[in-house]
């Protein structure tokens, strides 16, 4: 009786086996015929069989299951290209023949690549992320794939995601670093840098073709990818984690002016003015020629109200840029905001001798103030035509008693429509 029950069983086994065998045969018919649909309807039917199938019909499964959706590369289905891209994942995984999984494998990457190019084309950016994910998936040694993915989320504003998409290249050591393999041309003098490889330099260095062999390596893409993640919880309001991100960051780069300054946007952002100008400042010793430095110092100080900072910042500003119209502005606004002090003083002195004399001395004070702003209301007008700098130096000019100026400020006025 045991034996029987033995017997039975090797012979329920056997047939089990010859039913998978069956089904992957009719499915590897119906793909060699194009009939791409019933192949995967095969594989559906089949499928509940692979669990107790062996390893290698269960490589042959998920081949054939990618073979099936990508469709010899006709199909345009995010949704199958994705699917192909995971398939052939768990084929290479299970073992299924290399030769042949890897020629599907590359036809797939090319297709998904050129897929998700085209989503990011039409502004399809989670998309485009999930098929460059899934294409790091099957070649996880290609992290450059998450990193692209990353990128796409970011301009589609998914940020949580791109977040853990940086972090785990983080912890996969990834630069980015790229190589370029260069020489110069006896003959010509012009250097070649994109030769296939360091072997085919080299060959041709040793030919005699080209001298002066070099290896170009691209920037490390880590110091922008702590950056990118402090920027997000710069936006995300975490404060914290954005300061702890742009520490990294700048330890990576110690030496990049763009890093300090995003960190004193950061610390700006968080209410912390003294460290803002701190690190301005170092930034302003780094790059003593940057207009912009000079120019946010001089927001900064008259934000927390040094208006003396303030002005020799925006001086600097101008020194280095005589036509930067944002400083010239702010430069003459600080100027006639002492207006408003001078003109409460006159509004409050009386009748007498004495009132008058001094009321002469505010009048000529407040006219003194007009005329030093308007080189900088000029300065920003030549630049940039403003109606609110031209209706201001025509009042300017009315008060002063200039009329051809005042004449010329309300022709332009009229003419911008204001």
């Amino acid at each position: 009786m045991k034996k029987r029950l033995v017997l039975v069983a090797l012979l329920a086994g056997t047939m089990f086996s010859f039913a998978q065998k069956k089904e992957l045969r009719a499915v590897a018919k119906a793909l060699k015929n194009g009939e791409f649909t019933e192949a995967n309807s095969l594989l559906d039917a089949a499928e509940g069989l692979m669990s107790s199938a062996d390893k290698d019909q269960q490589a042959t499964f998920y081949l054939y299951r990618a073979k099936a959706n990508f469709q010899n590369g006709e199909t345009n289905n995010s949704d199958d290209l994705i699917g192909a891209a995971k398939a052939i994942k768990m084929a290479k995984e299970l073992g299924a023949e290399p030769v042949e999984t890897e020629s599907v494998a590359n036809a797939i990457r090319t297709a998904v690549v050129n897929s998700a190019v085209a989503d990011q084309g039409a502004k399809n950016y989670e998309m485009a992320a999930a098929k460059l994910e899934a294409m790091y998936r099957v070649n996880p040694q290609d992290t450059s794939f998450l990193y692209f993915a990353a990128s796409n989320l970011v301009t589609g504003n998914s940020y949580d995601k791109a977040v853990s998409y940086y972090k785990e290249l983080q912890d996969l050591g990834y630069t980015g670093i790229t190589q370029k393999f260069a020489a110069t041309d006896a003959e010509t003098g012009e250097v070649k840098d994109d030769f296939a490889n360091l072997q085919e330099r080299d060959l041709y260095v040793k030919s005699g073709a080209y001298i002066n062999p070099v290896t170009i390596n691209s920037e490390s893409k880590a110091a922008e990818i702590a950056k990118n993640i402090a920027l997000i919880y710069v936006s995300q309001g975490k404060n914290d984690e954005a300061l702890a991100a742009m520490k990294q960051a700048r330890a990576l780069s110690p030496d990049d002016t763009g890093l300090l300054m995003t960190e004193a946007d950061i610390q700006y952002k968080a209410g912390n003015i003294e460290r803002f100008k701190e690190l301005m400042n170092e930034a302003s010793d780094k790059d003593p020629n940057n207009p912009e430095l000079k120019y946010n110092l001089g927001v900064v100080s008259a934000g927390a109200g040094d208006t003396e900072a303030a002005m020799d910042y925006y001086k600097q500003a101008i020194a280095i840029r005589p036509d930067y119209p944002a400083a010239n502005m702010n430069m003459a606004s600080l100027i006639l905001a002492k207006e408003e002090a001078i003109v409460e003083e006159m509004n409050n002195l009386g009748t007498s001798s004495a009132d008058n004399r001094r009321y002469d001395e505010l009048k000529e004070q407040r006219s003194q103030l007009y005329r030093d702003a308007v080189p900088f209301l000029q300065a920003a007008r030549s630049t940039e035509e403003d109606v609110e700098v031209v209706r201001t130096l025509m009042n300017i000019y009315s008060i002063l008693g200039e009329t051809d100026k005042f004449k010329m400020m309300k022709a332009k006025l009229d003419e911008l429509g204001g």
